[in-house]
């Protein structure tokens, strides 16, 4: 039941069995239905996700009412929000699932029982969040130096399954584009 997350987490540092199985323990596994939300702007995020199946997407509204996608997150991927889970402040994002997924969730508590009870797991996140900050900024840079182009092909390099997976409207959105910009790019594409 166990084994994605725990070759996830063996990625990050050397557990005994003993640290393993006190993660295991601590973790809550939950199957949430698809179009569910973890997560609505106003709450407060009390998990932290790892997904041993399924497809979800993480976005905001924007001043004028439409959804902007910020991250779509697959198998043996971690999702949050990770200001709301740490300072227990209402989030201003919205967790949804697009498919049927099995979640191992983390608590605040049951994080902090965990980070007192194997320290190797503060390593452990800080490389991932590390990880994550690298990857934020590289869509920065491509958000702001890449023409549309560029920013679709590195998403079908950097992401090969998510489009079989979502919508192409949440491709958009997470592109920064309309849907029927998407669609002329596509189709440019398609012509070369």
């Amino acid at each position: 039941m166990f084994e994605e997350i725990n070759t996830a987490i063996s990625r990050y540092a050397d557990f005994s069995d003993e640290e393993i199985a006190q993660f295991n323990a601590l973790l809550q596994y939950k199957n949430i239905a698809r179009k569910k939300f973890l997560l609505q702007e106003g709450e407060i995020c009390k998990f932290e996700a790892f997904i041993k199946k399924g497809c979800i997407r993480t976005y905001y509204i924007d001043p004028k009412g439409a959804e902007v996608t910020l991250q779509f997150a697959i198998e043996n991927w971690w999702v949050s929000d990770i200001a709301s889970f740490h300072e227990q402040k209402p989030s201003n994002m919205f967790i949804e699932t697009l498919e049927d997924c099995e979640l191992f969730l983390l608590s605040p508590e049951t994080k902090e029982k965990l980070l007192m009870q194997v320290p190797k797991f503060e390593r452990m996140f800080r490389l991932m969040v590390q990880r994550n900050l690298t990857r934020l900024q590289e869509r920065l840079f491509q958000t702001i130096a890449t023409t549309a182009v560029e920013k679709y092909l590195d998403f079908i390099e950097r992401y090969p399954t998510i489009p079989q997976r979502v919508a192409q409207h949440y491709i958009a959105s997470y592109l920064g584009f309309s849907p029927e910009f998407l669609s002329k790019v596509r189709t440019k594409l398609a012509k070369k």
